[in-house]
């Protein structure tokens, strides 16, 4: 084929296939530029977007475990201040009873204790009843109330916990106060005393969700932690180099304007071809 052709200017085409590429490179570049991502779709990188979607889906997951687990750290958190308040108040339970197993307290020395300790076992009991988040309660066993055990999610794949309940009825006192100092004494009798029995009850509840309620903290901090450790790890997938990017975007924009000047020049060439006819 003949290079002085009017019909075919090969200069011409070669320098249109260069300018269409560096205009395909152009356009990528500016998408990495603009979106801030390597592989911003499958387009760019069918299987690093794939790995990329999974990823992003396992910590939509991991947030949504982290908004379930805030409301199971406020059942707790409920639940662990009733019980410090009731701990509270059963220091008072037990000086009030202590002043009742004094024989020498008669009349109304000993109505006004016993006056005492039937009202701050009813507070208490209130105490016990109010321990109540979103129509939650640990404090019962009894699901009419809103009691029973708990089974919450962990992680993004479905894991879960369960945090017992215990039965409110065995941390309270009976509201009515001892007839005499021998009645109030045996109440305070180690290890058999009712107010020994509700006691230990209440200390190993308190131990108990104390336990569950740093666990939830951990268990917060750890996928925390995690979500952190994947977007890096995403990032390093999927995210631009801009540096990079930003000299790529000038270099291609340099080799566009010499595409366009050198197409120019070569669809000049068939007008040269007129000179030998003069």
């Amino acid at each position: 084929m003949s290079f002085n052709s009017v019909n075919t200017n090969r200069q011409a085409v070669f320098a249109l296939q260069s300018l269409n590429q560096t205009n395909s490179e152009l356009g990528f570049t500016q998408k990495r530029v603009s979106t801030g991502y390597r592989v911003a779709d499958a387009r760019d990188d069918g299987g690093a977007f794939a790995v990329a979607q999974a990823v992003r889906s396992d910590v939509a997951g991991i947030t949504a475990v982290g908004e379930q687990l805030g409301g199971t750290r406020g059942i707790l958190s409920t639940t662990f201040a009733s019980l410090s308040v009731v701990s509270d108040t059963m220091k008072q339970i037990r000086a009030t009873l202590t002043r009742l197993a004094d024989g020498a307290v008669t009349g109304g020395s000993r109505t006004s204790y016993q006056e005492q300790y039937t009202l701050l076992v009813d507070q208490m009991s209130k105490f016990i009843d109010d321990a109540q988040y979103n129509g939650r309660t640990l404090l019962s066993t009894d699901a009419g109330v809103g009691g029973g055990n708990i089974v919450s999610i962990r992680n993004e794949t479905g894991g879960s916990f369960t945090i017992e309940a215990v039965n409110g009825a065995d941390l309270k006192l009976t509201s009515v106060a001892p007839a005499s100092a021998t009645a109030a004494a045996a109440f305070l009798q180690p290890s058999t005393g009712l107010f020994d029995i509700a006691d230990a009850a209440i200390s190993s509840a308190l131990n108990k969700f104390g336990a569950q309620m740093q666990y939830v903290e951990n268990q917060t901090v750890y996928n925390s932690k995690k979500t952190d450790a994947m977007n890096d790890g995403l990032g390093a997938l999927v995210d631009a180099d801009l540096a990079k990017e930003s000299s790529l975007l000038q270099a291609l924009q340099t080799r566009q304007q010499l595409g366009v000047q050198t197409l120019s020049l070569a669809n000049q060439g068939p007008q040269v071809l007129l000179s030998l006819f003069r």
